[in-house]
């Protein structure tokens, strides 16, 4: 009987590239892998995978209501299903594996994509932050098995809450096709990610003034969705800014190919952000796509030893339009920029990171048995 692992995330599914590429490796070396979600009321049909996926529906869907309500069910699904490995992503589906893992003697797992308590949605609400950080603290100390995404964020948590949090990075599949743009056409910025508080999107926005042909394509929806397309009509950017919603993982694809420079402007509002190290920094340099980052510990160690970024020290409008124009104008960085890319992504890809996680599920077992 193959062993069997459940993952739980509050998402639909359809867009967590991080989450398909974990279960599809698993599943591809043979354990049985279920990932559960969420139902939405935009929820579109779930393609077809190598792995099992499970949408639980709810009445409520945002809020301390939908968090108390996703919770409850997700326990009572685990606790009529049973594996051998459950695995929390993030602390808001933590208390469901905790529990269902402690009745049923089997192992749990915490895999934290963020410092929870430490993104800015959490940290300017000082009750929320308390709620998350109690949940947290009881409940982290409690799984023996920990990893992250970044070495920075591992230790952070690891100083918090006691268990060593190993690191295994969201890097993309590897892909044969490369962003080829040339620069004397319509010279276009992609962000790719959650439009939510802390991005910076306002700045991307805004600079979109000082950078006159240019255009900036947001891709993903969230929180800020309705507010930055009021800010754009605002600003009578209607014919520089677009918005493209949320885009299936190959659709995003083909359009991060399609773009000339990346984006990932986070506001140190937090140490999740601080101390982050994005999938989208990966997957720009994945399609061979030079890209604008904060010049944070972890994209500057990246940039030290690869050289794909270009790394502001503020965030500002005034800065982001310089570097885009600096970009623009000489043509030999940029283009050494995009070959640097195309050296880096032969290392930085899921090929060599899917042995880390491999190996981690794999040492579980073997103590375990």
């Amino acid at each position: 009987m193959k062993n069997r692992i459940f993952f739980t995330v509050t998402n639909d599914l359809t867009y967590d590239q991080r989450m398909i590429r974990i279960c599809g490796s698993l599943a591809a070396a043979g354990y049985s892998v279920r990932l559960i979600g969420r139902k939405q009321a935009s929820s579109i049909p779930l393609l077809q995978r190598d792995f099992q996926q499970v949408r639980l529906p709810c009445f409520f869907q945002k809020g301390i209501s939908f968090y108390a309500e996703y919770n409850i069910r997700l326990f009572f699904y685990l606790l009529f299903h049973t594996a051998d490995i459950y695995c929390a992503i993030d602390l808001d589906t933590i208390l469901p594996n905790l529990l269902v893992s402690r009745i049923k003697g089997k192992q749990r797992v915490y895999d934290a994509h963020e410092y929870f308590t430490e993104v800015p949605e959490v940290v300017r609400r000082p009750t929320v932050k308390r709620f998350w950080e109690k949940i947290a603290h009881w409940s982290i100390p409690q799984f023996k098995h920990c990893y992250t995404v970044a070495s920075e964020l591992g230790h952070l948590m690891t100083e918090a809450y006691g268990p060593i949090f190993k690191v295994i990075r969201n890097v993309p599949i590897p892909s044969e096709r490369v962003a080829r743009p040339q620069l004397d056409q319509t010279f276009t910025l992609l962000y790719q990610g959650v439009l939510n508080e802390g991005r910076g999107l306002e700045v991307a926005i805004k600079a979109m003034k000082g950078l006159p042909g240019a255009q900036l394509w947001l891709a993903g929806e969230g929180d800020l969705s309705a507010a930055l397309r009021s800010l754009v009509k605002q600003e009578n950017l209607e014919g520089q800014v677009h918005f493209l919603g949320y885009l299936r993982p190959a659709a995003l694809r083909e359009i991060t190919l399609q773009a000339h420079l990346g984006l990932n402007l986070l506001e140190n509002k937090g140490l999740s952000y601080y101390y982050s190290l994005a999938n989208k920094a990966f997957d720009y340099i994945q399609a061979g796509l030079p890209s604008v980052h904060m010049n944070f510990p972890a994209y500057l160690g990246l940039q030290h030893q690869y050289d794909v970024f270009c790394l502001l020290e503020e965030l500002s409008v005034d800065a982001l339009v310089s570097s885009v124009k600096y970009l623009q104008e000489d043509k030999s960085r940029y283009q050494q920029l995009q070959q640097n890319c195309l050296s880096a992504r032969t290392k930085l890809n899921w090929k060599q990171e899917e042995k880390i996680l491999l190996s981690f599920y794999q040492d579980i077992f073997d103590t375990n048995h």
